[in-house]
């Protein structure tokens, strides 16, 4: 009985080496696929059927979209290292809003923006966790999405600056119980389920945290970003 019990059991890996595993195979992969992508450059150099050369510009794209997204796998993994400064609650929502204009021109309209910033001062690295509402809009925007607006509160509470995303939901099935702390449990083609996760390695780095829950009543899914906030009167703007 030991025997089965033992032939039965699953195998159970460290996150850090399944981590180490992935981005070391990212890493070969990438190589191979840059040698790839310089021997059809040069066969391209020789190749003088225009056909030919059509197909052979199509393969180097190609190879150069799965590049890109094992690249984007990498850094996904890749450990998050803040450099905290101060920064204006207000400013930085500003900088988001803008940032979010320029990489979803046809999305952006489709935020709320509800936001009381006050004059408190965060202390933050701003382009970490500008990533990680880049994330956020961009989970909201492609999965089980609803007809209605994404909603963003921002606002003091005690000391506090919370980030709220009210996202409509078509459906949700899925818990969230451990939000952020189960990578890989959700792939699908082109997505691994590490997005959230980093997400939530980011909000830590900046002292932060994360939180979400379901609201079955109005089919919304509410994540909350928390954050400690200093009183900015006295700083400059």
């Amino acid at each position: 009985m030991a025997q089965e019990s033992r032939k039965g059991r699953e195998i159970s890996v460290p996150w850090s080496d399944a981590v180490r595993f992935i981005r070391q195979l990212s890493h070969d992969l990438r190589n191979n696929l840059n040698a790839i992508e310089l021997q059809s450059t040069y066969i391209g150099e020789l190749a003088e059927n225009a056909v030919l050369k059509g197909e052979i510009k199509r393969l180097r794209e190609m190879i150069s979209g799965l590049s890109s997204t094992l690249q984007k796998l990498s850094r996904e993994l890749s450990k998050v290292k803040a450099n905290l400064i101060s920064y204006r609650a207000a400013d930085f929502v500003e900088d988001l809003r803008k940032r979010i204009g320029r990489e979803h021109p046809q999305k952006s309209d489709q935020i709320v923006w509800d936001v009381q910033p006050g004059n408190v001062v965060l202390n933050v690295d701003p382009e970490l966790l500008q990533q990680a509402f880049i994330e956020l809009f961009e989970n909201a925007f492609q999965h089980e999405r609803g007809e209605s607006a994404l909603v963003l509160t921002a606002k003091i509470d005690k000391k506090r600056f919370m980030f709220t995303l009210h996202e409509p939901k078509v459906r949700f099935e899925g818990s969230t119980e451990n939000w952020g702390r189960e990578p890989l449990r959700n792939i699908n083609r082109g997505h691994y389920g590490l997005g959230l996760n980093r997400v939530r390695v980011i909000v830590e780095a900046n002292g932060g945290e994360i939180h979400a829950q379901y609201d079955p009543n109005a089919s919304t899914l509410i994540t909350t970003l928390i954050l400690s906030a200093s009183d900015g009167s006295n700083e400059s703007a």
